[in-house]
């Protein structure tokens, strides 16, 4: 049996309004914990009680730090049963077993040491999770992981480039098996650190060369008959290369990829690496790249916030979407363009903020995107707070589940409205529905009793 099966009391232990005794029945149920897991703030002593009594070691996981209060948290660690005791500790200890990246809080937490100490601990796991964990560690700190004798630990430490390897060590990162792939993407390169590292027999040492950005003319000249289409697209990226250049590169690549190789795939259309040097160049040497056939290079430019306006102009209208999106985030953007790009091709959800969040929106037009023919821009007039009961209503009948579960989670939603939606045959729309903080305790009590709870 999963939360879905029961999606209201799953969603009534997320909801903020859920009163105290309501969650105490709802801890008896497995829905409702795991609803209750997924509640953000401290809980009340009480329904911890509750969980305690009704879960399991997995309830326990979350009964943790500011989550629960101090004698919740003395009542745990002194409870008779080991698999709760340490539930959460387990939890961790799993996660570094896995190598599972977790927060250096949880580890200081689960481990009941400081994260100065934890970096000496004894297991070489322990440490490599606090090097990948420890973001803003000092560079006393770097240089013990670096010369730590386990190379996952030197490996983790040098993931980022960020807080980097002092000069001193550079030489050695360089010709440490476990580091030297991390490191030659991003430390300056000396003309023999480039030669060592490019006699090397392996494919992802050259690619990571490849895209350093601190390469001279020289080194990049260096790469421009190496046959591996990540190398190639990188090369043509840089700042070295000229028009013709670069026009050679991409088209052996666009070849490959037109035989079926699917490395040349991945290096056209999967390659999150940018000519970010483009960003610092003067003005004049950027709007040469305004017309480049290259998508990247103007998706860059468009990152800029120092463009003229015909250059807006342009890039509000660039063939390629991604371009006229990255346009559209600097901070003068016209409200016609904003509204524009957005009812015709709707936002990108999974970044913030939101076009519709900026500040030259106009926010007024949100509710006219309800009789928009894309679901996806309709699903952006859910953005307005204050949107009228009747387009609710409409957009809760749509065939897109995605679209009745924001109307579930709208505040300006109805008691009828959500009586509807907890019903909903799609748990998920159910299951918003029951965490809405409109609902009232009235509907809560009638959930849980129709329950058996």
């Amino acid at each position: 049996m999963t939360s879905l099966d029961h999606p209201q009391l799953s969603g009534l232990g997320r909801n903020p309004t859920a009163p105290q005794d309501v969650l105490v029945r709802l801890a008896t149920h497995k829905a409702g914990r795991h609803g209750i897991s997924l509640r953000r703030g401290r809980l009340e002593d009480a329904v911890v009680e509750a969980l305690l009594t009704h879960g399991d070691d997995s309830t326990a996981v979350g009964l943790h730090g500011d989550r629960i209060s101090p004698a919740m948290r003395r009542r745990i660690a002194e409870h008779p049963d080991p698999a709760i005791r340490d539930a959460y500790t387990d939890f961790v200890r799993g996660m570094v077993d896995r190598k599972v990246r977790i927060g250096i809080d949880d580890l200081e937490e689960a481990f009941g040491q400081p994260r100065t100490a934890l970096v000496s601990a004894p297991g070489p796991g322990l440490r490599a999770a606090v090097a990948r964990a420890w973001y803003d560690r000092p560079l006393a700190v770097q240089v013990e992981l670096l010369a730590d004798p386990d190379p996952q630990v030197r490996a983790a430490a040098t993931e980022h480039r960020q807080p980097g390897v002092p000069p001193e060590w550079r030489e050695r990162c360089l010709a440490d098996p476990a580091v030297r792939v991390n490191v030659a993407r991003y430390l300056p390169l000396t003309s023999e650190q480039f030669a060592q590292l490019m006699r090397s027999e392996e494919e992802e040492v050259h690619q990571a060369v490849a895209g350093n950005p601190h390469l001279s003319a020289e080194m990049v000249a260096r790469l421009l008959d190496i046959d591996d289409p990540l190398v190639r697209v990188a090369a043509a990226q840089s700042r070295h290369v000229d028009a013709e250049t670069r026009d050679r590169l991409y088209a052996l690549v666009e070849a490959e990829r037109a035989d079926g190789s699917i490395e040349a795939d991945v290096a056209l259309s999967w390659n999150f690496a940018e000519p970010d040097w483009l960003r610092e160049a003067p003005l004049n040497e950027r709007m040469t790249y305004l017309d480049c056939q290259y998508t990247t290079f103007r998706r860059v430019l468009a990152s800029c916030h120092d463009l003229p306006e015909e250059a807006w102009r342009r890039l509000d209208n660039d063939p390629e979407l991604v371009v006229r999106r990255t346009a559209a985030r600097r901070s003068d953007t016209p409200p016609e363009v904003l509204e524009g790009l957005v009812r015709a091709h709707g936002d990108v959800l999974h970044i913030r903020p939101l076009l519709v969040d900026h500040p030259n929106f106009p926010r007024h037009m949100l509710r006219t995107f309800v009789d928009e023919p894309s679901p996806n821009v309709r699903y952006l007039a859910l953005q307005d707070p204050e949107l009228p009961v009747a387009d609710l209503h409409q957009l809760a009948t749509a065939a897109e589940s995605f679209l009745r579960r924001g109307v579930a989670r709208h505040p300006n939603i109805t008691d009828a409205l959500l009586e509807h939606l907890l019903c909903d045959p799609d748990p998920q729309v159910a299951d918003d529905a029951a965490a809405n903080s409109a609902l009232r305790a009235t509907q809560m009590y009638r959930i849980l009793t129709a329950a058996g709870l």
